[in-house]
């Protein structure tokens, strides 16, 4: 049933072979995706294995069923345990993004609403923080445009596991549902007659993505520098160690003032350049594919509304399943998983009821 496979195999047996030898290891940024491939294809190798046992004993078992009636309930367990593992095995065998395996970064912008949308856009961050950090992942500010009351106009951290894991369990593949308009229906704390107001808060998700992955010509770099500045425009340096860099052929601009050295803040505005790079070409090549396709990348677009949150009810509503729930409270201090498992389960169905191209 799962003959295709067979290509994966030896390809886990390689990768064994390469993670052994000491030389892989003296190359960092090589040997990190060796093992993200190889942690890829762990979970698959292992179901296999255990499909072509249970398949021989299940065999073997109605075999000797013939003659002794005893092995028919044997065959029946092992029937069960068959069909469990043939669930799990089409399920990790389904089309997916290639940049599951890998780390995330998330940009939080304000949007409609003012200063209480910079202040719901703080919010979110905290709720992805704690999130994060309940799943043991690190959260790394790398740029921030703050507010006087303590929201963000933009905000965005980098999402990293401590380990390679499986897919649909590293930063990436769990948060790129995020990615879309988040709407906040709530009285903000500059209303003074207690009406509530709906803003709005855009959210970007994009892969971690390796220096050596994507290609970056410097002469397509306009690299400004200035003085960086806090809430208010405040001067909090004295010198021009901000960056702005700004990739000409796309017109990407990126920007970095958190750190206190211009080279770091380079190095970190480059973070996001080569993420924010792969993001539009991966768009791009969605333009052209088919609509099933274009439904999963539509998770990453900051221009479609998916989710509301409503204080006055203690309500949460994302918008693309249908999924509802009154703990919003709870969601926002990080308790974000029932959501997060609603919309891995659709996409699931989603990549599965796909044709294999």
């Amino acid at each position: 049933m799962f003959e295709s496979a067979a290509p994966l195999r030896a390809e886990f047996a390689e990768l064994e072979t390469r993670l052994a030898d000491p030389e892989l290891h003296t190359d960092v940024a090589r040997a990190r995706r060796v093992g993200r491939r190889y942690a890829e294809l762990t979970p698959i190798v292992t179901a296999l294995d255990s499909y072509d046992r249970l398949t021989e004993d299940l065999a073997a078992a109605r075999e000797l069923a013939t003659e002794d009636p005893a092995f028919a309930a044997e065959a029946e367990t092992l029937r069960g345990q068959l069909d469990a593992v043939t669930e799990r095995l089409t399920r990790l065998l389904a089309p997916r993004d290639p940049n599951d395996s890998g780390d995330a970064l998330i940009e939080i912008k304000s949007g409609e609403g003012g200063e209480e949308s910079a202040l719901f856009a703080a919010d979110l961050l905290k709720m992805y923080t704690r999130y994060a950090e309940s799943r043991g992942w690190k959260v790394e500010v790398l740029d921030a445009q703050d507010t006087d009351l303590g929201g963000y106009k933009s905000v965005t951290v980098a999402v990293k596991a401590p380990a390679v894991g499986e897919p649909d369990q590293m930063p990436y593949g769990v948060l790129k549902f995020e990615g879309g308009v988040h709407r906040v229906q709530r009285v903000p704390v500059t209303e003074s007659q207690g009406r509530v107001h709906t803003s709005a808060v855009g959210v970007l998700v994009m892969p971690e993505v390796e220096e050596t992955e994507v290609a970056i010509d410097e002469n397509d770099l306009r690299i400004d520098v200035f003085r960086s500045s806090g809430p208010g425009g405040q001067g909090v340096n004295t010198t021009d160690s901000a960056v702005r860099i700004t990739h000409l052929p796309t017109g990407i601009v990126v920007s970095c003032q958190n750190e206190r050295s211009q080279l770091q803040n380079r190095e970190q505005a480059m973070r996001m350049l080569r993420s924010r790079l792969l993001a539009a070409a991966e768009e791009e090549a969605a333009s052209a594919a088919s609509a099933a396709r274009k439904s999963q990348v539509r998770t990453v677009d900051r221009s479609e509304r998916i989710r509301t949150y409503n204080y006055p009810e203690n309500r949460i509503a994302d918008h693309r399943i249908g999924f509802k729930a009154h703990n919003l409270d709870a969601v926002l201090d990080g308790e974000l998983q029932p959501v997060i498992s609603a919309l891995q389960e659709a996409d699931t169905a989603a990549r599965l009821s796909t044709p294999a191209s």
